[in-house]
């Protein structure tokens, strides 16, 4: 069962901010990622409906999205899932290109830890450059009860809205 955050966009929405973003841009800026943010919904291709099982599923594993800065001036990138005090996190590097703009990103490493500890860190091989991921970013904003949400369509059609996280949320 999907739990309704109030101010949050439907897919109808978000589909026409994907129109403007597609023809203006989106306006989103590097400083506008920064931080930690949580997966609320996501949307198969072609959906007008929130996939109920996926999201809740992702929802349950908190699956999160980590952009903070890098040293090289782009972005250090994790996407984590989590099943207790157990932790899958793949983390790489991110840019922001063109004006709408697509935050391009690959992988280095995936990593498996309990309880804080690493079992196992394992390099990933470098995608070719036509293949690597990307979010198109669409729009972000905050809900009237002060939730700043991000949304992005993926590499293959999938739509996703994430929740910042504030410190010491879950």
């Amino acid at each position: 069962m999907l739990v309704q955050c109030p101010g949050l966009p439907e897919a109808s929405s978000l589909r026409l901010l994907e129109a403007q973003s597609r023809h203006g841009g989106s306006g989103l800026r590097q400083e506008d990622l920064i931080g930690d943010w949580r997966l609320e919904r996501v949307w198969n291709k072609g959906r007008s409906h929130p996939s109920g099982a996926a999201g809740g599923a992702l929802r349950a594993l908190a699956a999160s999205l980590g952009l903070h800065p890098s040293d090289d001036g782009g972005l250090l990138l994790s996407n984590s899932i989590a099943l207790g005090l157990l932790k899958l996190c793949f983390h790489g590097s991110a840019q922001l290109q063109g004006r709408r703009p697509l935050l391009m990103f690959q992988f280095h490493t995936v990593k498996l830890s309990l309880a804080g500890r690493t079992l196992w860190t394992i390099a990933l091989p470098t995608p070719a450059k036509r293949r690597e991921p990307f979010f198109a970013l669409i729009a972000s904003a905050q809900t009237s009860d002060g939730l700043q949400w991000l949304a992005a369509r993926g590499r293959g059609g999938g739509l996703a809205l994430w929740v910042r996280q504030e410190d010491g949320s879950p």
